[in-house]
């Protein structure tokens, strides 16, 4: 999927989705635009793509909103801009459900980068294929990560790709505590860009997913990392 990926681009600014846009389209990637929240959440509904690269200030309606009405439906890898570095800002962003965050100005290809390293995750290969494993069990999860889906009991969790990915490395050996270095080289592989907070917003959003189903399969290991409760 990786060449030839369909990628949104939804910016207000005409400059940026113009340089966006050349970037990606040097990379491979086939690009589609939206200058604004609205026209993004139409082009979704006529055909989803692989990946969208959100900006969260726009007029109409911003990032954030369009973020929660394509979470309703679907749990495509979204890569939030913003012209503000607020930390709440970022962690917004990221527990809402976006994969990634950039700040403007950004370099274009470290644009690129963020987006590839995004698509590999959403791939079955990769970081975690060797092992081969068709289903991980851990007292009521179960999941499959060759169809992408994870349950609690016989009722389905849905989570992003970035999510399912830190639950899937996690859920490989439970009980073992993994560091935050370790958990970003397997679970966000060719990304050298994850910073400690938005792993950690990452985690907040797959434990806050599971207490709606009354449990909480995570435990922070205070001064070392994370790791899979023995359920």
């Amino acid at each position: 999927m990786m060449n030839g990926a369909d990628i949104l681009i939804v910016d207000d600014d005409d400059n940026l989705r113009e340089v966006v846009r050349y970037a990606l389209d040097r990379a491979g990637f086939r690009v589609r635009e939206a200058n604004d929240g609205k026209k993004a959440i139409q082009q979704f509904g006529d055909r989803p793509p692989d990946l969208i690269v959100l900006d969260v200030l726009m007029p109409e309606m911003d990032g954030i909103e369009v973020c929660r009405e394509i979470r309703k439906a679907s749990q495509v890898p979204i890569v939030f801009l913003s012209s503000r570095d607020e930390e709440v800002d970022r962690v917004l962003g990221l527990e809402l459900g976006g994969d990634d965050y950039m700040t403007k100005p950004f370099s274009p290809r470290e644009l690129v980068s963020r987006v590839k390293a995004v698509l590999r995750r959403t791939q079955p290969q990769g970081a975690l294929a060797p092992d081969g494993d068709s289903v991980l069990r851990s007292g009521p999860i179960k999941m499959n990560p060759e169809r992408h889906r994870v349950f609690v009991e016989d009722e389905e969790v849905r989570l992003t790709v970035t999510e399912f990915r830190l639950l899937q490395v996690l859920l490989r050996r439970p009980g073992r505590v993994y560091t935050r270095d370790e958990l970003v080289e397997r679970a966000y592989p060719g990304n050298h860009h994850v910073s400690d907070r938005t792993l950690d917003s990452h985690v907040r959003r797959i434990r806050q997913k599971f207490r709606e189903h009354e449990i909480d399969p995570v435990e922070t290991v205070h001064g070392l990392g994370y790791r899979l409760r023995q359920l």
